[in-house]
């Protein structure tokens, strides 16, 4: 195998496994609301962007012919599908939302997870000279550095009780 089929392998594997990760840090969310029986501060909005944008990225790995594509946004659809079937199935008919100065509505991991697939998947299209990978890759890195940066500024309160399900 040449240099750069060995350089393609390992970046294709460090996407799948970077997004693998970034879509399993909703099992913790997952997990907190079967356990509490309800959403609590879990958003619903990442999980339903995160789908249609796998949905997306599957019919475009398709076209392509793009394994990698193509496994880990299926895999991804699933997952999202399933947090979505259970936050919905938890989720009460009046909710209401607090606008604060506080992080606690974040997910740290998810914005690190974010960070490392969307930059892997960036340099995955550079390396492919594919800009239909690389170019929505972008806006995830911006938005994990504001949220990062966000991070920084007000610092997360510790809930006992929801750090104790994430460990």
């Amino acid at each position: 195998m040449e240099a750069g089929g060995v350089a393609d392998s390992l970046l294709s594997g460090a996407c799948v496994l970077f997004t693998l990760g970034m879509f399993s840090t909703g099992l913790s969310d997952l997990r907190h609301m079967r356990m509490a029986r309800r959403v609590d501060n879990v958003q619903f909005l990442p999980f339903l962007t995160t789908d249609v944008n796998n949905l997306s990225w599957l019919s475009y790995g398709t076209l392509k012919g793009d394994w990698t594509l193509i496994v880990v946004n299926a895999v991804g659809a699933m997952l999202q599908s399933l947090y979505i079937l259970v936050y919905l199935h938890y989720c009460p008919r009046k909710a209401k939302v607090i606008q604060t100065k506080s992080t606690q509505r974040l997910s740290f991991s998810l914005t690190i997870a974010t960070l490392l697939a969307s930059a892997s998947w960036t340099l995955y299209g550079f390396r492919l000279r594919d800009p239909y990978i690389m170019v929505p890759n972008l806006p995830g890195i911006l938005t994990s550095f504001i949220r990062l940066w966000l991070f920084w500024k007000y610092p997360q309160a510790q809930d006992r009780n929801y750090q104790l399900l994430q460990t």
